[in-house]
C-alpha cells in the first residue's frame, strides 16, 4: 500500500481554466492550467533524462479540453494547445498542490531570467 495520496474527486472547470482535485488525505488543490501546462511531466517540457527541458511561454489562456485516467495511477490532460503527452501520477499532482506557490514563483523567475513577461491572462482581473 502506497503513502501516496490518491484524488477521491476531479472537476473541471473549463470557464476558469482550472482543474480541481480532492484527495483522500483531506487536501484539496485547486490547480490553473496554465500552472499544469508549464509544468508538464512530459519529455518535452522536462527534458529527457533531465536533459534540454524547455521553457514554456505564453501558455497564460491555455485550457484543459479533457482528462483522461491512466490504470489507478495518473491521468493525461489534453490541453487546447495540442499538447497531450505526459502523465501527471497522483504523487506528482499533489506534489503540485502543495508547492504551488513555490513552483509558480520559480516559473516566473525563470521566466524573467529568460527576458520574457508573462501576458496577463483573459481570465484576470487586469488582463
Amino acid at each position: 500500500m502506497s503513502d501516496t495520496p490518491h484524488p477521491t474527486n476531479i472537476v473541471m472547470h473549463q470557464a476558469s481554466h482550472r482543474l480541481e482535485i480532492e484527495f483522500d488525505d483531506g487536501s484539496s488543490f485547486e490547480y490553473p492550467a496554465e500552472f499544469l501546462r508549464v509544468y508538464s511531466p512530459s519529455a518535452e517540457v522536462r527534458g529527457h533524462w533531465g536533459q534540454g527541458a524547455k521553457l514554456q511561454l505564453d501558455k497564460q489562456d491555455v485550457n484543459i479540453e479533457n482528462i483522461l485516467p491512466v490504470g489507478q495511477y495518473a491521468i493525461k490532460i489534453v490541453y487546447d494547445d495540442g499538447h497531450d503527452s505526459g502523465l501527471y501520477d497522483w504523487a506528482y499532482l499533489h506534489d503540485l498542490g502543495r508547492k504551488q506557490a513555490l513552483y509558480w514563483n520559480e516559473y516566473l523567475e525563470k521566466l524573467r531570467e529568460a527576458g520574457h513577461t508573462r501576458t496577463p491572462s483573459k481570465l484576470e482581473p487586469d488582463g
